[in-house]
């Protein structure tokens, strides 16, 4: 009876804290969900509406510059956020990127609480993994392909257990969905398999004895030829010895490396038979890249990228300053604090995983977001090692706490206080930013300017906003489409335009290669600072609010010949 009552108290408080951790985490997601829109939003839905009406012609419909090669790597998102914005506008773009927000969190914590078989400790860890990846919280197709890799982490894992069919096909359907939402992330897909097969072949050399392994079959030859002579009898005996001998040292070692195993120092080593399944999952999964109407797009597009210098010079593309990220300093340190103060072990392919999230995270900084995802599940079960380590029932303790009145009432509150303080400076957010966006300065080119006739120069970061409203531009956020790797041209357009913003090149010299009719910029720009300060006379000041200028290029010298 006694024991019933204990079941029955457990699966109570387990489903108390299940329905309040869900609860929490819902609105600790939402909280920390941008109101205003990101720039590569904008583009987004003008090319789902372009695929709505037109299909994948593999052309850019959206910059003056002619015949520009266009991939489409988002297609699928893309398509899907313009249907959204369709029906519900903005405001169902931003619904949309809460609840997405939120199935992350939730995903995270689920399956956290799956595999590290804890419910408290999987909470906070949710909590302080979705703190750290609060600035990739947008809606960009990234944020739906966070759910498919920690999605991914728990089939693989699943798999290696219990090598049950349905994991293997959630593994199968993965990359399909990823490459038509997201091209550019499929070859990372195939690197959360490698720590696995990497620790499944280092299992398997650790069984094998090479040198007695070698000597073995080396005395077995020699013993084979000597008993098809009769005169080699003493031989033979001996050989026969030293076989034995070898053979039995070769058993003592395995023997010996096997306890090693089972009880290591710190890193655990263990051969699952499961893992030779999954690398012929994987093989399959390599050819899903051609399920999709990009033709080969999955396989050349992160090549094509690395080969130009669009990700030099974009700011999530440019290694981490580690100094200025306090939280993912912090991160690491639980890490090591951890490993190396105390007896606390970790599984070989977990340290892989850790360490090859690390220096992605390190060589750029967007990858914190995977650290973040990925590096929660590690994080749970070091935790969950080192309670079982130094024999603290953290979970049952934990569990009893929260689930009482003065606990759900103290998380509650705690909860509300940090969900209240990421929110608290969000209130009066627009879902268009007009200090980073030129909205009234797009309204005045629609009414005065045949855009048929014009050619704008206009900057990076707020392209996409211009073509969302018709305007055909110089550049926009798809750095990749004006890089000679992708759009088919001799010229690279990013390389001179990032030149000419940064005043490498003159303005007047990349205006004159384009031929630029009209110029829109900010007002606190390198180059509108020239412009306004040396009265630059080739340019003729149409329009400026607070935050932009719209120029229009006058021939100086045709003037003069007509006067």
């Amino acid at each position: 009876m006694k024991e019933k009552k204990e079941n029955k108290r457990k699966i109570s408080s387990s489903v108390k804290f299940t329905i309040l951790a869900v609860i929490l985490i819902i609105i600790f997601c939402i909280s920390i969900t941008p109101v205003t829109l990101q720039n590569d939003t904008y583009y987004t839905i003008k090319i789902g509406e372009h695929i709505d009406k037109y299909g994948i012609d593999m052309q850019d419909p959206f910059s003056w510059h002619q015949d520009l090669s266009y991939t489409y790597p988002h297609w699928g998102y893309d398509l899907i956020t313009y249907y959204i914005y369709s029906a519900f506008g903005m405001t169902g773009i931003y619904v949309t990127t809460c609840i997405l927000s939120c199935l992350l969190g939730l995903s995270i914590y689920l399956i956290n609480t799956k595999l590290a078989k804890n419910q408290v400790i999987s909470f906070l860890v949710t909590i302080g993994a979705m703190y750290l990846i609060r600035n990739y919280i947008t809606a960009r197709a990234q944020l739906a392909t966070f759910i498919l890799f920690i999605l991914t982490i728990y089939f693989i894992e699943k798999f290696i257990e219990t090598r049950k069919k349905r994991y293997a096909v959630g593994l199968i359907i993965i990359p399909i969905i990823i490459a038509n939402l997201h091209v550019a992330v499929f070859p990372f897909y195939f690197v959360l398999y490698l720590p696995y097969i990497a620790e499944y072949i280092i299992a398997l050399l650790g069984e094998i004895v090479f040198y007695k392994k070698y000597k073995i079959k080396l005395l077995k030859r020699k013993i084979k030829k000597l008993e098809k002579r009769e005169n080699n009898s003493e031989k033979l005996e001996l050989l026969k010895a030293k076989l034995k001998a070898t053979e039995e040292l070769s058993d003592k070692i395995k023997i010996r490396r096997s306890k090693e195993l089972r009880n290591p120092y710190k890193i655990k080593l263990e051969k699952r038979n499961n893992v030779k399944w999954l690398i012929i999952i994987m093989i399959i999964c390599i050819f899903t890249g051609f399920l999709t109407p990009l033709g080969t797009t999955p396989y050349t597009y992160l090549t094509k990228t690395m080969e130009g210098n669009t990700t030099q010079n974009i700011n999530e593309h440019l290694p981490m300053t580690i100094t200025n990220e306090k939280e993912v300093m912090c991160a690491i340190a639980i890490f090591l604090i951890i490993l190396l103060f105390t007896k606390t072990k970790i599984r070989l392919s977990d340290l892989f995983m850790l360490c090859g999230l690390t220096y992605l995270m390190l060589s750029a900084r967007r990858q914190v977001s995977m650290f973040g995802i990925i590096c929660s599940v590690i994080l749970n079960r070091i935790i969950m090692n080192f309670a079982e380590v130094y024999k603290f029932d953290i979970e049952e303790k934990a569990l009893k706490i929260v689930t009482g009145k003065i606990g759900i009432i103290l998380i509650t509150i705690l909860m509300l206080i940090f969900s209240w303080y990421m929110v608290k400076d969000k209130l009066d957010d627009t879902f268009v930013d007009e200090t980073a966006y030129p909205v009234k300065a797009c309204d005045f080119i629609l009414e005065n300017i045949d855009l048929g006739e014009a050619k704008f120069y206009n900057e990076y970061n707020y392209g996409s906003y211009m073509l969302f409203r018709g305007i055909p531009v110089f550049i926009d956020s798809r750095a990749d489409l004006y890089a000679p790797e992708f759009s088919g041209k001799n010229e690279d357009i990013f390389s001179d335009f990032i030149d000419t913003s940064g005043i490498g090149t003159f303005y007047e010299d990349t205006f004159d290669k384009y031929d630029i009719t009209h110029v829109i910029t900010y007002k606190n720009s390198k180059m509108n600072m020239i412009i306004t300060k040396t009265n630059d006379p080739k340019c003729k000041l149409l329009y400026e609010d607070d935050y932009f200028a719209v120029y229009e290029r006058v021939d100086v010298d045709n003037k003069e010949n007509q006067k």
